[in-house]
């Protein structure tokens, strides 16, 4: 029965997280990580160390894809990719001075506002994204960089959503180009995301010889490793698939249903851990 639920909670987990990441670019932590402490109790940490790891590949993939259909922009998303990743090191510092509760609460509920946005979008197939100069482009991707980078180290709110939200409503980009510009940049951020978080756990828990190799104690937490790493990177590229070759009403549609569906589990989740005592609304 153990092991039935395990692996049950790791392909929804895994689902969710790969298909959220090759339609919209949302980063796996999003629901790997709620899941794997709330249905599994694997301890937090290592669930967002699992849930970044699972990360990597998904986005990577997912990313070829949106490349083979060029629905990239490499030259912005490499500046937008650095920007981020310097001031998501400053804000991490800077986070470990004060809780930011209230920022992951306005993630989740714009990330359902935005779902329910595109859910009733209404699309036209030979409408054009809003162009901008290059100039614009150029400054806008420096400030939101900079600002969905510090967020996500100051509080770990999702950089996916932001990152989304910034390049369709802020740099006009069509919905394809924006998540693969999208999971470009979360496929980099991951990565270093993922090996600051296993260092830590290694460097921090050395001492402690029950610790355990980056801090896994069961055979749970080295099976969710495996286990979500594959299927999100499996789910996620076939999602990547589905959505450059599909119209772009009908990504629209299956996007907005994905992420208004994320938002309300995420809140649902929030909404546990304060009812069950295990966190504050601020």
């Amino acid at each position: 029965m153990e092991v039935f639920i395990f692996s049950i909670v790791c392909l929804i987990a895994s689902l969710g997280a790969g298909v959220g990441t090759g339609l919209a670019g949302l980063s796996a932590a999003a629901v790997i990580a709620p899941m794997l402490t709330t249905f599994l109790h694997i301890n937090s940490f290592e669930a967002i160390g699992i849930a970044l790891a699972s990360d990597v590949l998904a986005s990577a993939v997912s990313a070829v894809v949106y490349a083979k259909h060029k629905n990239i922009d490499l030259k912005n998303g490499f500046l937008m990719m650095s920007i981020v990743l310097v001031f998501c090191i400053i804000g991490t510092f800077i986070g470990k001075l004060s809780p930011a509760k209230a920022v992951g609460w306005f993630n989740v509920i714009a990330t359902l506002g935005v779902g329910i946005s595109l859910l009733f979008k209404k699309v036209k197939e030979e409408e054009k994204p809003k162009e901008h100069s290059k100039k614009y482009k150029l400054i806008m991707s420096i400030i939101m960089g900079a600002v969905i980078g510090f967020i996500c180290g100051f509080c770990g709110a999702g950089g996916g959503m932001m990152l989304l939200f910034a390049l369709t409503a802020l740099l006009g980009y069509e919905l394809k180009m924006a998540v693969g510009t999208s999971v470009l940049i979360m496929s980099v951020t991951a990565f270093v995301g993922a090996t600051t978080h296993f260092v830590t756990i290694a460097t921090t828990e050395a001492a402690d010889i029950t610790a355990g190799l980056w801090g896994f104690h069961t055979w749970q937490e080295w099976a969710a490793l495996a286990v979500c790493i594959i299927l999100t990177m499996l789910f996620a590229q076939l999602s990547a698939i589905f959505a450059n070759r599909v119209s772009k009403k009908t990504q629209y549609f299956v996007t907005g249903v994905v992420i208004t569906i994320l938002a309300v589990f995420m809140i649902a989740f929030k909404i546990y851990e304060i009812v069950s005592g295990q966190a504050t609304f601020l």
